[in-house]
């Protein structure tokens, strides 16, 4: 894998995911009480054995290239590593990235650096484990230009996706971004092809992209020059590739959720917190790799927990937990009770000595104040609530914007460093 190159895409401004973006990068948002989205791919890449990496961003990239200099740090002794690629100005160019393809363009020259033979552009914020070795083996087997790895998708999911068309050698044919009606209707296929059972494929007739590629590096240089006007890899770069270059697909059969919302990305926070979770943090061949933090074992007392996730370096007092993921560092007072939520938990501890001093300001502490009720919430780093605080949305509002707190689809967020004063109702 020493001739393979990953690039990937850190995003725009992450509008879909705001209020979590307004401080930091797509990739740097936390996710599963301890790791961050960018966290995915590159550990996808490490257990790979692909240990070139660029991370290519624009946006609030601070507390991102943090994190990536903290975890990713690979021997001295070898050619490995992860740097972010912001945009930058040069002679040549002094725009912000226009799109996917043009943060690509606009940064080949330091992909050059390194003479790759294939390069690999993956997204910031998917939740999956693949091994990209099989990827790469499909796209050498098959002499393709282009690989672009494709999940079957049903009906009512399918037209939120770029989708394509096969032959019946796994030759694209045909690629539409995001078809509606009958343009949708007409990108069916038959997807036993790619080895789909007759159950599988009636059930799932559409062959959706997961914007995972495959380049060789010729090509990919040849369509991102040819025509400098072309900025997106799904609505551009592929279907120009498709007629005149061998573009192959790559049939992925594991668990892959696009979380670049609000409401995917609770629920698949949510999803975690089941007995056997579509996504297996637990598994030890391939392992998710973060920063290791030197934290202690979180502190409970007198707790009642039910299908929940406590990161590290959590103090609990006498409070409920039901199907909550509960981020490092999280302090949750005496009486509090959380029903499917997200605590974020917090970036440091507070001494003993600043909290009996906000406590007599009459600011709440980090963490949830005692006898607080919040339900189907997002709480992020370093919040304060109040005691007696009632998050519940109870009139069912789907999208509002209040003072230190946002609604989304129905799910309340309370952003990074928001406070919530004692005894409000939301």
């Amino acid at each position: 894998m020493k001739d393979v190159l990953a690039i990937i895409l850190g995003g725009g401004q992450g509008v879909r995911l705001f209020p979590l973006t307004e401080l930091r990068s797509k990739p740097a948002v936390p996710l599963a009480g301890k790791y961050r989205l960018i966290d995915l791919p590159v550990s996808n890449c490490i257990n790979s054995e692909i240990t070139r990496i660029y991370v290519l961003t624009q946006f609030n990239s601070a507390s991102l290239n943090r994190h990536i200099i903290k975890t990713y740090n690979f021997s001295r002794f070898e050619e490995g590593f992860v740097d972010i690629l912001a945009a930058e100005q040069t002679p040549e160019n002094k725009d912000w990235f226009q799109g996917t393809a043009d943060a690509v363009r606009q940064n080949f020259r330091h992909f050059e650096d390194w003479n790759p033979r294939l390069m690999l552009i993956l997204s910031g914020d998917h939740l999956y484990r693949m091994d990209y070795r099989d990827f790469i083996k499909r796209h050498i087997e098959t002499k393709a230009d282009v690989t672009i790895s494709v999940i079957p998708e049903r009906e009512e999911n399918a037209s939120g996706f770029g989708l394509l068309k096969i032959d019946q050698q796994g030759r694209i044919i045909e690629f539409r971004e995001k078809p509606k009606g009958e343009a949708l209707r007409a990108m069916r296929v038959d997807n036993t092809r790619l080895g789909l059972s007759e159950q599988e494929a009636q059930e799932k007739p559409y062959l959706a992209s997961m914007g995972i590629y495959v380049f060789n590096k010729k090509a990919l240089s040849q369509l991102l020059f040819e025509d400098t006007s072309r900025v997106d890899f799904g609505r551009e770069i592929i279907p120009a590739a498709i007629g005149k270059l061998n573009v192959q697909a790559f049939l992925f059969d594991g668990y892959w959720e696009d979380i670049g919302t609000i409401k995917s990305f609770y629920n698949a926070n949510m999803e975690l917190t089941m007995p056997v979770p579509k996504f297996n943090f637990f598994d030890a061949e391939a392992p998710i790799y973060t920063h290791a933090r030197m934290l202690p074992g979180s502190k409970l007392r007198e707790c009642h927990i039910h299908d929940s996730i406590i990161a590290e370096g959590s103090i609990i007092n006498e409070a409920v937990i039901d199907q909550c993921v509960i981020g490092i560092r999280s302090r949750i007072e005496h009486g509090a009770r959380l029903e499917r939520s997200l605590m974020m938990g917090a970036d440091f501890y507070q001494s003993i000595k600043e909290m009996e001093e906000e406590e007599r300001q009459g600011i709440p502490r980090i963490g949830v104040g005692r006898d607080s009720f919040i339900r189907k919430a997002i709480i992020d780093k370093n919040a304060r609530i109040g005691a007696g605080v009632k998050i519940l949305n109870e009139r069912g509002i789907e999208n509002a914007d209040g003072q230190g707190y946002y609604i989304r689809d129905g799910i309340v967020i309370v952003p990074k460093g928001a406070t919530i004063p004692d005894g409000t109702v939301i």
